[in-house]
């Protein structure tokens, strides 16, 4: 998978958010996105996503060598971010089921049970979200974003609410997927900003 973001420009009504961003990338390619509150960070990854579009410029996506559409990069993208919504009324496992159906149509029972033991939350499947810490919380996003094995990772404050073990969970899993897929990361967390080979500094 290739992303290749060029000149972007980014405006709500007259306002300027993001002008002249462009990056490439490529498998086990890794960007961190950085710049103050407010400056356009995460916008700038929910245009990475197909979530906002360009004023200007294009991102184009290349799976195969082959131009692909929004179907089938969303198919291929994680995101973890604070405005990924959860149902907090439902149980962890309905929540990630939901997410399964939405992407696939199929639940993988026994892929579920492993990544909730990958981010520590092993038998805790079945108790509602609304019982959950905002760290566990942060934690069920990871599940759902790894489940159908993106080559895309997509991180925006990716260690918002998490503790030092939920940090290091994290920094583990984002080495992981720099080995064979492409990972962004839009972070002002000097530690988290080291991770990556390339950056954007949005202003």
């Amino acid at each position: 998978m290739r992303i290749i973001a060029h000149n972007i420009e980014k405006r709500f009504n007259h306002r300027l958010v993001l002008r002249g961003v462009s990056f490439e990338l490529a498998e086990a390619d890794s960007l961190v996105i950085t710049g103050p509150n407010g400056s356009g960070k995460t916008t700038l990854v929910k245009m990475i996503c197909g979530l906002l579009s360009p004023t200007a410029g294009a991102i184009e996506y290349f799976i195969d060598d082959h131009k692909a559409g929004a179907e089938k990069v969303y198919e291929r993208i994680g995101l973890v971010g604070p405005y990924l919504q959860l149902y907090k009324d439902l149980t962890a496992w309905e929540n990630l089921a939901f997410f399964a159906r939405v992407r696939h149509g199929k639940i993988d029972r026994e892929k579920i049970g492993e990544l909730m033991a990958r981010v520590g939350l092993a038998g805790r499947e079945h108790d509602a979200l609304k019982t959950y810490s905002s760290g566990m919380l942060q934690r069920i996003k990871y599940v759902a974003a790894l489940y159908h094995d993106p080559r895309a990772l997509i991180l925006d404050e990716p260690t918002a609410n998490l503790d030092e073990k939920g940090k290091k969970l994290v920094y583990e899993i984002i080495e992981e997927q720099k080995r064979k897929n492409i990972v962004i990361i839009a972070t002002n967390e000097a530690e988290e900003i080291s991770f990556a080979a390339k950056r954007v500094d949005v202003a």
